[in-house]
């Protein structure tokens, strides 16, 4: 079974209008509501090609209800912790002529709210995959991500890890089947700017010398690039379109590469991965079934 891990899960209410104007009452021409958070997002993905998964992490109050049923709704499986206290974080993103986002900060997680998830990964079984995605809150240790990958390490888990800084970085020692940072993310690892493929390159190799089993690189218009455990190079170009969203490409990439990889085939992985990423670039929302294939085939 996979299972996505999304500590701060969200509403994300989407607000489009042609102006802002500060101090004033503004009219809107349009509005979406979205649920996500990064774990969730792989799991929406994940559902759009077939494959079953479970939604692990934390929510609460009346927001928290409005997100399991709108995952739900999508076919995702879920396994919250609801807290004590707080409502699950609202994200009001603007669509003007220039883009403004407020984002919630979302409920504190308690430590024996924490020990629950604990209890819960700790069932993992050989073959498991677990996918951990994005920022830990302020009201968790910041080596949460340690704890986990130490927590499963006795088993054949494979975990995906897609986070920046030293938050990825400190998972290494501890091997992870996957890590996924994009070219950006990648260069701040090491304190530079990369600005050639042949440096991503570079610099994806030092992350598998570091302990990661699969590096995963995503790089917007130029395409992506995976170096698999056997330390093979893998390159895909992007996919043509008009983008049209950013939020979500990235975990949609994790959802497709981690799909292809059902009979072991990096290049197919690598490529299906970069169709989903296209695909929820290209939309309004999260990737779906008929766009990924549709740019897969591009592709192919």
């Amino acid at each position: 079974m996979i299972y996505t891990v999304t500590f701060n899960p969200a509403i994300d209410y989407v607000v489009r209008l042609d102006n802002v104007a500060a101090g004033e009452v503004n009219r809107s021409k349009s509005e979406q509501i979205y649920f996500g958070g990064k774990g969730i997002n792989v799991s929406l993905v994940l559902a759009e090609l077939g494959i079953k998964s479970v939604a692990l992490g934390f929510a609460a109050g009346f927001t928290g209800r409005a997100v399991e049923d709108g995952v739900h709704a999508r076919g995702v499986e879920t396994d919250f912790i609801y807290l004590d206290s707080g409502c699950t974080r609202i994200n009001v993103k603007i669509k003007a002529r220039e883009e403004t986002e407020i984002n919630g900060q979302g409920p504190e997680i308690s430590e024996s709210a924490a020990e629950k998830l604990y209890d819960k990964l700790g069932e993992l079984k050989d073959e498991d995959i677990l996918v951990l995605a994005g920022s830990i809150p302020n009201s968790l240790p910041a080596d949460t991500y340690e704890k986990i990958l130490r927590l499963v390490s006795g088993k054949n888990v494979r975990v995906a890890v897609d986070a920046a800084g030293k938050l990825l970085l400190n998972t290494l020692k501890y091997k992870p089947f996957l890590v996924k940072p994009n070219n950006h993310e990648l260069g701040e690892m090491f304190g530079k700017e990369l600005s050639t493929t042949d440096e991503v390159i570079e610099h994806a190799f030092k992350l598998k010398e570091m302990g990661a089993e699969n590096v995963l690189v995503s790089m917007a218009g130029d395409g992506a690039l995976l170096i698999d455990g056997s330390g093979a190079l893998h390159k895909c170009a992007a996919c043509c379109g008009q983008v049209r969203n950013s939020v979500g490409a990235g975990d949609s990439m994790v959802a497709g590469f981690i799909a292809g990889l059902s009979d072991g085939d990096y290049e197919y992985a690598l490529k299906l991965g970069t169709a989903c990423g296209g695909a929820t670039a290209f939309s309004d929302d999260l990737a779906k079934k008929n766009k990924i294939y549709e740019l897969l085939r591009q592709i192919l």
